[in-house]
């Protein structure tokens, strides 16, 4: 929004911001970035294997060697149980690349 500093004046025109532009630009700089969900790699057949048992049942935490790669791309993630044991579920996204697929 411009405004005059001497509304006879047009040359001492001051050009503001708009409250509304400067909470937008404090919020685009105090929000964290976005966890990106894209695969940056092909699953492995191993990772794809281990995909498809947990689409059944969660897992023992231990069970698979592919858990910790499936985790850091989001895709499993932990659970504690009763039992203070940790087991391994499919976490939408991940749900959502079975069904891309066609098998959910």
């Amino acid at each position: 929004m411009d405004y005059y500093k001497d509304r006879n004046d047009p040359t001492t025109r001051i050009a503001t911001e708009t409250p509304a532009a400067s909470a937008q630009a404090a919020a685009a700089k105090a929000a964290p970035p976005k966890k990106t969900t894209i695969l940056r790699r092909l699953l492995s057949p191993h990772e794809l294997a281990t995909m498809l048992l947990l689409l059944h049942a969660p897992m023992a935490a231990f069970a698979k060697p592919e858990i910790p790669t499936l985790q850091e791309a989001g895709l499993v993630e932990s659970i504690a149980t009763d039992a203070g044991e940790s087991h391994i579920r499919l976490t939408p996204e991940g749900n959502a690349i079975l069904r891309g697929l066609g098998i959910k």
